[in-house]
């Protein structure tokens, strides 16, 4: 009955017509006519594959040596080739040296510089060798006349940064004195920095004489006050004694 119900609508009093879609017309290509002429001419059979329209080689028509060479380096090369000696022609005989082979190879031999053998290192009882210029055990870069002085790219660059440090100073003086300011000398730091470290033993020896309880809002805040000036205190001498150079404003 719900189902009914829920169906039953004013709409669905008059019956309704089913409309149906209208079917657009098949898009034919104006070049249609003319593609199906160029493929009609083009036709043919064993076109793309099968075998091949070329030509085969006869057998008896196989590849010479030297026939992809040029005719001029086959030229050159027939010329280099020695000609066939001809039948009168006599080599010549008793052609002798008065050289003295025996005599000659005995005096380089005296006369020569030996060899010298290269050194080497053996490190086992089987015999195993190697060289000993390369084996790190001889002194050879200490020998050197460079040895155990500065490189030149180090001392250039050392150079240059000194350069950079005094144009930093030069520029920070600059500004001090533009700005006013002085710096501290070193008796003067060590003076500030020993009445400050005194300041700090006076603060800190009125803390220990403070009650043990502290039950009252005066001593509260005596004892919180004690404790920032500490605190200030140490923090002062801890920059003063981290910082070797110190500046001042002129007033």
């Amino acid at each position: 009955m719900t189902a009914l119900c829920a169906q039953e609508s004013i709409y669905n009093l008059l019956p309704r017509v089913a409309e149906k879609p209208i079917k657009l017309p098949r898009y034919i290509s104006t070049f249609r006519p003319s593609v199906k002429h160029e493929m009609e001419e083009n036709r043919a059979p064993w076109k793309t594959m099968g075998p091949a329209k070329n030509e085969v080689p006869s057998p008896k028509k196989f590849l010479l040596k030297h026939s992809k060479e040029p005719k001029k380096n086959m030229d050159q090369r027939l010329l280099t080739i020695p000609s066939v000696p001809h039948v009168k022609d006599h080599p010549l005989m008793g052609i002798q040296s008065k050289k003295n082979f025996i005599n000659t190879n005995a005096a380089n031999v005296i006369m020569g510089v030996a060899k010298k053998p290269q050194p080497i290192c053996v490190d086992t009882r089987q015999g195993n060798k190697y060289l000993l210029e390369t084996s790190g055990l001889v002194p050879k870069y200490i020998n050197k006349k460079d040895y155990g002085l500065t490189p030149k790219y180090v001392i250039k660059r050392n150079e240059e940064v000194k350069r950079a440090q005094e144009e930093y100073d030069a520029y920070v003086k600059e500004t001090l004195r533009q700005k006013a300011m002085k710096r501290l000398s070193d008796e003067e730091r060590e003076s500030l920095l020993q009445g400050l470290k005194k300041n700090w033993e006076e603060v800190h020896h009125e803390f220990q004489g403070l009650s043990v309880e502290i039950d009252t809002l005066p001593k509260k805040i005596h004892k919180e006050r004690l404790e920032s000036q500490m605190k200030q205190l140490e923090h002062d001498i801890n920059i003063i004694e981290k910082h070797k150079i110190i500046y001042i404003a002129n007033k």
